[in-house]
């Protein structure tokens, strides 16, 4: 299902520069599970950090009260779904050069969460490094854009047997995050988790469990992290917002065990996924 502008199956223009330049910004939402209160999970974190994104790209966005209605309205309809917002700088301008209003294009579509995340979710998984590297631009730290290409490079890639997800590093060495999520490494009981200022996106479900880690008072630092850094912690997991916080269990020939808290903060956060 998708609706354009709120309009069900409406279309985009092909003069629209998010299909021109990747001009845009996208959040990726999960609904909450049908034993739970219909919701769109962390809807307001999500809004605002497109809000934000949109700021630093020079878009003039703000949630409208009749989108936040029908993603509500979404969330009853799908529980236990995949929502995405997709917003483009609309139509205008001169070549790269972007209008000085912009007529903001929203997308909204609903998908099936991949069966295959509970798995994860009651598993764990196992990375592998990516020999494709992410650029270094501060300017986009962080949002997270439309321009995915690189994750589209490093999707293209065959995993190595066994593994279900890359471990990707930029161009200086410095890692960043898996290819659909953050990553957090535990060394004798403190928390770490790469900082986002160079390459990567500031995922929402990051700052979720940064903050319940903070509020436990556990100590988490966000900093710059080597492949050995990651490598030598006792234990790690990955977050998204549609599969939680995930165990990694190996990185290449590294092992790792399972953190005796990651259902804990699963379930507090209201993440788990039901079959």
């Amino acid at each position: 299902m998708v609706w354009v502008n709120q309009v069900k199956q409406g279309t985009i223009s092909p003069f629209d520069r998010g299909l021109a330049y990747g001009d845009g910004v996208f959040a990726t939402m999960r609904t909450a599970s049908a034993h739970q209160a219909a919701a769109v999970l962390f809807l307001d974190y999500h809004l605002q950090r497109l809000h934000q994104s949109c700021q630093r790209i020079g878009i003039q966005w703000q949630a409208s009260q009749p989108l936040v209605d029908q993603l509500n309205l979404l969330a009853t309809t799908y529980p236990n779904h995949c929502i995405k917002l997709l917003l483009t700088r609309g139509e205008g301008g001169r070549g790269y050069q972007a209008p000085d209003i912009a007529n903001v294009t929203e997308v909204v579509s609903v998908h099936v969460i991949p069966s295959h995340y509970l798995h994860w979710q009651q598993h764990g998984i196992a990375l592998a490094l990516s020999p494709i590297t992410l650029a270094r631009q501060p300017l986009l730290a962080g949002v997270k854009h439309l321009n995915r290409l690189e994750q589209v490079l490093i999707k293209s890639q065959p995993l190595i047997a066994n593994t279900q997800d890359w471990l990707v590093c930029d161009t200086d060495g410095w890692v960043i995050e898996s290819s659909m999520a953050n990553i957090f490494a535990i060394k004798q009981g403190k928390v770490f988790t790469p900082a986002i200022t160079h390459a990567g996106v500031s995922g929402v479900m990051r700052a979720q469990m940064i903050d319940r880690l903070l509020q436990e008072g556990v100590s988490v630092t966000a900093q710059a992290m080597r492949y050995d850094d990651i490598c030598s912690a006792d234990h790690i997991f990955i977050t998204n917002s549609l599969f939680g916080v995930v165990d990694v269990n190996t990185i290449d020939q590294f092992q790792f065990s399972r953190w005796t808290h990651t259902s804990r903060f699963r379930q507090v956060l209201s993440v788990n996924l039901s079959s």
